[in-house]
């Protein structure tokens, strides 16, 4: 296979949810860069730590090495968040997830810090390709917990590890070889955390429209309760070369401040096999 002949399709959503009273989630979707982020922090300040994140990376000179320029990039993010919050000291404590994948032609980096998730579909088997830094992940990395007792613990969503305006970020960054046919979703802990592995693979496998399957997607995590913001970018790697070309920003990020409804075209486990 021409690696070279390869190109992204993409799609991105996000949705408020329904008890949250803003959106706090972001996401960018390009031909180079997908991108999901999480935010946190009181009196709305996860709005501006996601925003600021997704800002700073995609306008990053992310050139040479893919690993090195997106790690790059994050910790000039975590830089920024540092800046913000010793301007303004009411900043102090937000902080973000951030999944990330920086696309060179024939591969992937992959970068991520906190609980939003990647997954993989290839040759139907879906894969997790990232690993949540929380405290009950923790706990069942040691073997003291089960992950069904996990996923109804109720700080299961403390986070171990995250983007903060501490300026300190150390997030797991890999490389991922890509061939044709592969489809990828990132998203928030809003979806993961509602739609399961399974349905989350009957839907990958079986809905070939991304603009479709982002808005189906956030709509079963709101129908199952929408407790959380609701973000995914979805992609597929095509051959050909023949690849969308305009750039989504949605969520707290997007230039609109839609926040509500912004939505735009564009060694692992298997979780469920076909």
């Amino acid at each position: 296979m021409n690696h070279s002949t390869l190109g992204l399709r993409y799609a991105a959503r996000s949705d408020v949810g329904q008890r949250r009273p803003e959106n706090e989630d972001a996401a960018y979707a390009s031909p180079r860069l997908l991108v999901v982020a999480d935010g946190m922090g009181g009196h709305n300040y996860g709005q501006v730590a996601s925003a600021t994140a997704i800002r700073v990376l995609s306008g990053a000179h992310l050139e040479g090495d893919p690993v090195v320029a997106l790690e790059g990039a994050i910790q000039q993010a975590a830089q920024t968040l540092k800046g913000m919050a010793d301007a303004n000291p009411a900043l102090n404590g937000m902080g973000t997830t951030l999944t990330a994948m920086l696309w060179d032609g024939s591969g992937f980096a992959l970068a991520h810090v906190g609980d939003s998730r990647g997954y993989m579909l290839r040759d139907g088997v879906l894969y997790q390709i990232t690993h949540d830094h929380t405290l009950v992940q923790s706990l069942v990395d040691d073997g003291r917990m089960t992950p069904e007792q996990a996923a109804e613990h109720p700080r299961r969503s403390m986070l171990m590890r995250a983007l903060e305006s501490t300026g300190n970020v150390s997030p797991d960054v890999s490389h991922r070889a890509a061939f044709a046919g592969d489809r990828y979703l990132l998203c928030s802990d809003g979806l993961a955390g509602v739609v399961s592995p399974e349905t989350l693979h009957e839907l990958l496998t079986s809905v070939a429209d991304l603009d479709q399957l982002v808005t189906t997607l956030v709509d079963l995590a709101n129908r199952g309760g929408g407790p959380d913001n609701i973000t995914c970018v979805v992609a597929d790697v095509v051959a050909g070369g023949h690849g969308d070309g305009h750039p989504i920003m949605v969520g707290s990020a997007s230039a609109d401040q839609e926040l509500d409804q912004g939505e735009g075209t564009g060694g692992d486990v298997p979780l469920q096999t076909s």
